[in-house]
């Protein structure tokens, strides 16, 4: 267990952190419609890697020295996603879309499998499967589901979203040999994509100081900053554990939502956040016993 893995789980969990807060931050944007909001949250996103770019000593150029189908994929994964989980919210309702999408980090546990060196073990499949379970009734909030088929378009866009932002993290594992700051590439393309997606299909809404810096807020964390530290993680962490602990985020966004006063603690939340917290656990087995090595031996 090296420094970069270590390391790559450590941020992997900051990630999650950050994806817990777009609730909040999305609720503070108020009537800024989606694909205005994810221009404004990606360019300032863009942003934080040239910083990166200035700090490696590199400069706006070195963008240009990524491959072609490298930004294919990072334009794949980050607006692909989003456009169709947009397309979900306004074709479905929102409780049975939620949990669609939330199907995405069961999906990386399972296409991990595919990596070389990976091997998936029972206690990966129990834990996401546990996590899963804590997502239903997080979602739900302990009500029945009713998939009705006039939604047909809705639910097949969040399954595509899940399979998307599934599929962009794993090939992500494989690409290693390609820089962190090269996010700031797709997180600019995903920013201009997404800003004629708006003008293409919504109406500008002029956001005020308040609306303006819960947008900045999500360039900086959850629509942003998150994917720098996201595509660290899944280089060089353990992924399937992290496919598994990323069911950590609903939770945590409905846990910020209960402190602050916009949502309640119920018995639902309650035994989603033990749903939850027991799958991380299971499926964290190896790393927890390689810790308990660790320390035994030093």
């Amino acid at each position: 267990m090296n420094q970069a893995h270590i390391r790559g789980n450590i941020l992997g969990l900051a990630t999650i952190f950050l994806w817990s807060t777009l609730a909040l931050f999305t609720v503070l944007s108020g009537n800024i419609p989606p694909f205005e909001l994810l221009s404004i949250s990606f360019f300032i996103a863009s942003f934080i890697g040239l910083v990166m770019l200035k700090k490696q000593k590199k400069s706006f150029k070195d963008l240009f020295k990524i491959p072609l189908k490298i930004y294919f994929i990072g334009i794949y994964g980050l607006f692909g996603y989003h456009f169709f989980y947009f397309v979900a919210i306004k074709n479905a309702p929102a409780v049975e879309a939620n949990l669609l999408n939330y199907l995405w980090p069961l999906l990386i546990v399972v296409f991990s499998a595919f990596l070389p060196n990976e091997r998936l073990r029972w206690f990966h499949i129990l834990g996401t499967l546990l996590a899963l379970c804590g997502a239903f009734l997080l979602v739900s909030k302990g009500s029945s589901l009713d998939f009705e088929e006039e939604f047909t378009k809705g639910y097949t866009s969040a399954i595509v979203a899940a399979l998307i932002w599934s599929s962009y993290s794993v090939i992500s594992k494989t690409l290693k040999h390609i820089p962190t700051y090269a996010v700031a590439g797709f997180c600019l393309l995903t920013a201009i994509l997404s800003l004629i997606a708006h003008l293409a299909l919504e109406e500008t809404v002029i956001p005020s100081y308040s609306q303006l810096f819960a947008s900045i807020m999500l360039g900086l964390g959850p629509v942003g900053g998150a994917f720098y530290l996201w595509d660290y993680a899944v280089k060089n962490g353990d992924i399937k554990i992290l496919g598994s602990l990323a069911y950590l985020a609903p939770l945590l966004s409905t846990l910020i939502l209960v402190f602050i006063g916009i949502s309640d603690l119920t018995v639902s939340v309650i035994l989603a956040c033990i749903f939850i917290i027991l799958g991380s656990i299971v499926s964290s087995k190896e790393y927890i016993n390689t810790i308990k090595r660790f320390f035994i031996k030093s």
